[in-house]
């Protein structure tokens, strides 16, 4: 089609495949493999995080563990399987809580309010309308993922899922990209980067191997004034350098644009180093991001491309559609070791009284009917923040206040558009930053990820061979073919400003990298929903992090005894809205669960960031530091 027409692929509804409505129940035992299969060969753990003892799983507090607890005696077992627990949300936070639990022996079933969500925003999606002559539909996604190195508990839990010819299941899945694009516009010249583990790191990291590291790094690829370079060299190293409290306490009150100095930058520094990264890949605005968030994912960053302490290389994706490659396999799995699905089963409330959970009110979604109580002996919230504080009410706010802080929690659009394209783009081998578009817009060429896929034989009407995936990030800034924020554009005028914008950027200097009729149709989320009236909506956002966020986030474990959250706006080690947050959380959950239950099942393994061990004395003195009122002794202004 041409582009500016703005005919959609199919319908604004999405369908996805095979999800069933109130799955009939697996082996209620949990055989096939349900206990306690990943012992072994997994190497050590550096740092656990677990919920542990009665009192941890009142408050929430983390208790560092040595390693697993000793596996439950029979008695134990046969007591844990008679126990049940409601799954609210079948996200990537619900299906890890709900696979944990499992492998432990529980009766979990999940609700999961729409009728094709399971993965939640990470799944993958049905174009309806769009498959002919016995080709599946074509892809559709909330928007392009990617999982980097530094990832540890997620792909523990894609190894744990079979796959069909594939020794470590659905972790094989994932392939390296090798680099990224910084596409420019205004002649400015673009930045294409190597993206993958450097070859000769430092063998020991001290201030000064760290500072000549970045600087150079920076100043080869960036071409910014040597003033800027080392100043945001340095902020970086007394962030390296700083302890937990200055971390938590002082940086995470600080806003990213004030902690870099951008207001005092050059324009290139600020979209660079300050816009560039925060909105394009920590999802948030530079103004107000916490230093803290943005520094810390940074940080992960850095040791994953030192070849530090992680899963693999800094940029990983999937080799098919989401669902092929990962969703569907660990829904099949969960099945298998009983794990029952109830979909289009939206939960409305959660009843509270005598200081316990004592059922949830469910009802039918989207469609009418009549709600219903569902009881269980416990209750797993694992629905996005947005969703889940709807379902507390006054009584159980008031037993655990810390629910009502999440009224303060944030949320933004963050959505994704797909063009199929005639041809296929492999632009880079990786991932394009569109650094100038005044949206945010990120891409990648997906045919050239999916080596086992033929597109056009496997997908579409047979004349669609690739799909140019994106992600607006920005939906309140004017564009450049309209004068006009997202969320007051059509849903037509969206994607049609979407495609100037990438045109802006890769055919800059007469490139004719993208063409109008190469675009074949498009798919947009169908969560962004009323574009072009007064109330647009969009039912599934992102949470971001403005500075002082953390201290609104809760802990996995709540003041009610039968009563657990899991999310990527639970407390977690990253401090980010991440698939390895909501795994991480969905862990958390589980071991708070277990403490509550006096179950004596081995604790859910929970991975940290790689801290650097030269790093720690410095970190010490910063203690030092930070108790005297004293400033990080790299902080020189």
């Amino acid at each position: 089609m041409d582009v500016t027409t703005g005919t959609a692929a199919g319908s604004d509804t999405a369908t996805g495949p095979g999800t069933d409505s109130a799955a009939a129940p697996g082996a209620a035992d949990g055989a096939d493999g349900a206990a306690g299969p990943r012992a072994a060969g997994r190497g050590s753990r550096r740092r656990f995080l677990a919920v542990a003892g009665g009192a941890a799983a009142a408050t929430g507090a983390g208790l560092a563990l040595p390693g697993p607890a000793a596996a439950a005696p029979p008695a134990r077992r046969r007591r844990a399987a008679a126990r049940s627990v409601a799954v609210f949300g079948g996200g990537v936070a619900g299906l890890t809580a709900a696979h944990e639990l499992a492998e432990r022996g529980y009766r979990v079933t999940v609700y999961e309010r729409k009728p094709t969500g399971l993965g939640g925003k990470a799944r993958s999606m049905d174009v309806p309308g769009t498959g002919t002559g016995g080709r599946r539909p074509l892809p559709g996604e909330h928007g392009f993922r990617f999982f980097p190195g530094f990832y540890q508990n997620l792909p523990d839990t894609l190894s744990r899922i079979p796959f069909p010819g594939n020794r470590n299941g659905c972790k094989d899945n994932l392939v390296d990209s090798t680099e990224t694009l910084m596409a420019r516009t205004g002649g400015r010249p673009d930045l294409r980067l190597p993206f993958r583990t450097i070859d000769a790191p430092p063998a020991r990291l001290t201030p000064e191997a760290l500072l000549q590291m970045i600087t150079g790094a920076l100043g080869t690829l960036l071409r910014l004034p040597a003033t800027e370079l080392a100043y945001f060299a340095e902020r970086l190293l007394v962030y390296l350098t700083s302890c937990e409290r200055r971390r938590t306490e002082q940086w995470e009150r600080a806003r990213w644009w004030e902690y870099i100095r951008a207001e005092r930058m050059s324009p290139d520094y600020q979209r660079l180093l300050a816009i560039g990264l925060t909105r394009n890949i920590v999802a948030t605005k530079a103004e107000e991001a916490s230093a803290h968030t943005v520094a810390h994912i940074l940080e992960a960053f850095l040791f994953n491309f030192l070849g530090r302490g992680n899963d693999g290389e800094p940029d990983r994706v999937l080799n098919a559609p989401t669902n092929e490659a990962w969703i569907d396999p660990w829904v099949a799995h969960l099945r298998s070791l009983g794990v029952r699905f109830e979909t289009g089963a939206a939960l409305r409330e959660l009843g509270y009284a005598g200081g316990r959970i004592t059922g949830a009110v469910v009802a039918p979604h989207p469609a009418a009917g009549a709600p219903r109580t569902v009881t269980a002996d416990h209750y797993l919230s694992a629905l996005p923040v947005e969703h889940a504080r709807g379902t507390w009410g006054p009584e159980l706010r008031a037993a655990d206040p810390r629910l009502a802080r999440c009224d303060a929690l944030r949320t933004d659009w963050m959505t994704g558009i797909m063009f199929y394209l005639r041809e296929p783009v492999p632009i880079v081998h990786g991932h394009v930053n569109h650094i100038d578009s005044p949206w945010a817009v990120t891409s990648i060429s997906q045919s050239q990820m999916w080596p086992g896929r033929d597109f056009a034989a496997d997908y579409g009407d047979g004349t669609v061979t690739d799909c140019f995936s994106t992600i607006v990030s920005e939906w309140e800034q004017p564009g450049i073919l309209y004068g006009k924020p997202a969320k007051q554009c059509t849903k037509e005028e969206v994607v049609r400003e979407v495609w100037a914008q990438l045109k802006a950027g890769l055919n800059d200097r007469g490139r004719p990298v993208l063409r109008d009729e190469l675009v074949h149709s498009w798919f947009m989320d169908p969560a962004v929903d009323g574009l072009g009236g007064p109330h647009p909506t969009n039912d599934e956002q992102l949470m971001v992090h403005p500075a002082g966020t953390l201290y609104d986030r809760p802990t996995a474990g709540t003041a009610v005894p039968n009563l657990f959250l899991a999310g990527d706006y639970v407390r977690n080690d990253l401090d980010l809205a991440t698939m390895e947050g909501a795994n991480q959380t969905g862990r958390a959950a589980v071991n708070a669960l277990l403490a509550a239950d006096g179950s004596g099942a081995s604790r859910c393994e929970i991975r940290t960031l790689y801290q650097a061990p030269e790093l720690a004395p410095l970190k010490r003195h910063d203690e030092a530091r930070f108790r005297l009122g004293l400033r990080n002794v790299f902080d020189v202004g």
